[in-house]
């Protein structure tokens, strides 16, 4: 039977019956696994039989959350590690080598910018950062170097929604991958897989997790992307592997299944190498945070966005506001791809706005607002307030966070799970004590 999201997000990925019958996933803390002999030590090494040997590199709470997150998704794997950072960095290093090119939105959280256009540089991967939206635009900067489109769905803070059929079809003419930053809105908001996406990164330190107790990150890889018709990734993907006696892991995993939607080889690739021998391990503590908060995530999630709308609407009204860059308000640029990929939920809970007094006002309002945590997270349970120029986004220049959607006024919220109407009421109060003379 084909169960839906909601009941695959508490019951996949794991069988009470091999755990002592312990309803709840057990936190298993070992660092390695003992072998029943020999023989069985040296076909998981391997890799002539599925099993843990050390939990640098897999361990069964770890993999219940992978399983789950891919079962949830519809993908046919995941990959977790220690930060939604490290899910970036490790899928886009593993899909090229030096002298690459990612093809990105300007429209990223403040740190995954600075990787690509600064530390990916010294490694010799070239970023152009265009709109993917603009048809034109993408098709001009891609080239034969090209190893993929990267994007966030819903981009923090400035709104800007890919449109991701449109996105993925262009890039699959050209036999290069779109890899997407869904952190922001995950399942039941929208599912890139369903759209043509073939590889979701999260931070799960987010919406996933929910309470803000630990960091993690996850990769999920939909399955169906064929790896050999694109030269380029004969590099590494299609490659044989030098550390695993020449085994070619497309070869091997990837062509006799990527046409039934079960290729692993990205995230196989990349637990075999990256994870093995640079080590940013997911703790089975972690994991079974993440658990826990992927069992309310559907819950969650759709209380999020309508909080977030209400809460946008109100703000779009207020003769002391500005501007708001809420993606589901009629005005907005956006407006039509949140129509087309978010009428039912709203496009997540995480916008940004703008007061009448600029800067100053900002600063302010920020310093004054009651309720609402001011601090460098987002999609926590409690509702949270940063003033992205001066900190997510400070790296960067005045014409780079121009380009991100991030003016220097921009307040960026993100809406939790407290009853609306207090939220309102302290924003409300905030505003008023900013512009007292």
């Amino acid at each position: 039977m084909a169960y839906k999201p909601s009941t695959l997000a508490l019951h996949a990925g794991y069988d009470y019956s091999t755990s002592l019958q312990s309803r709840a996933v057990p936190i298993y803390a070992t660092t390695s696994y003992v072998f029943r002999d020999t023989q069985e030590g040296a076909d998981l090494y391997a890799l002539r039989k599925p099993g843990f040997i050390y939990s640098r590199l897999h361990s069964p709470t770890v993999e219940v959350l992978e399983e789950r997150l891919a079962a949830y998704h519809g993908a046919s794997s995941g990959l977790a590690v220690a930060s939604g950072s490290a899910a970036n960095s490790f899928l886009l290093l593993s899909l090229g080598s030096p002298g690459s090119k990612i093809v990105a939105s300007p429209h990223l959280y403040g740190g995954t910018g600075t990787l690509l256009e600064h530390t990916l540089k010294r490694l010799g991967y070239e970023t152009e950062f265009v709109d993917l939206n603009d048809e034109a635009a993408l098709r001009k900067a891609i080239t034969k170097q090209t190893i993929a489109v990267f994007g966030e769905t819903v981009a923090n803070p400035s709104g800007y929604i890919v449109d991701i059929e449109k996105v993925a079809k262009i890039a699959h003419e050209h036999h290069i991958p779109l890899v997407l930053d869904n952190t922001a809105s995950p399942p039941p908001l929208v599912n890139p897989f369903d759209f043509g996406a073939d590889i979701v990164n999260y931070s799960l330190t987010k919406l996933v997790g929910g309470h803000g107790t630990h960091l993690g990150g996850v990769i999920l890889e939909k399955g169906d992307f064929d790896w050999g018709a694109n030269p380029h990734f004969k590099d590494y993907l299609n490659a044989p592997d030098a550390a695993y006696g020449g085994l070619n892991i497309w070869e091997a995993l990837g062509k006799p299944n990527y046409k039934k939607g079960q290729s692993k080889v990205v995230t196989t690739k990349i637990r075999l190498d990256f994870l093995r021998n640079l080590g940013p391990v997911l703790s089975p503590f972690g994991a079974h945070e993440f658990l826990l908060g992927l069992e309310t995530l559907p819950l969650r999630a759709q209380r999020h966005a309508e909080s977030a709308r209400l809460v946008a609407e109100h703000l779009a009204a207020h003769p002391k506001v500005t501007w708001v860059n809420y993606s589901g308000l009629p005005d907005s640029p956006y407006y039509p791809l949140s129509q087309k990929y978010f009428k039912e939920t709203g496009p997540g809970a995480v916008f940004g706005f703008g007061l009448k007094g600029g800067y100053e006002a900002a600063v302010k309002f920020i310093d004054k607002l009651e309720l609402w945590s001011n601090l460098a997270n987002i999609l926590d349970a409690r509702s949270l307030v940063i003033h992205a120029a001066s900190t997510t986004h400070q790296q960067l220049t005045s014409e780079e966070r121009l380009k991100a959607g991030v003016p220097d006024d921009l307040i960026r919220l993100s809406v939790g799970l407290e009853d609306v109407g207090d939220l309102i009421e302290t924003l409300d109060r905030a505003i008023a004590q900013a512009h007292k003379k």
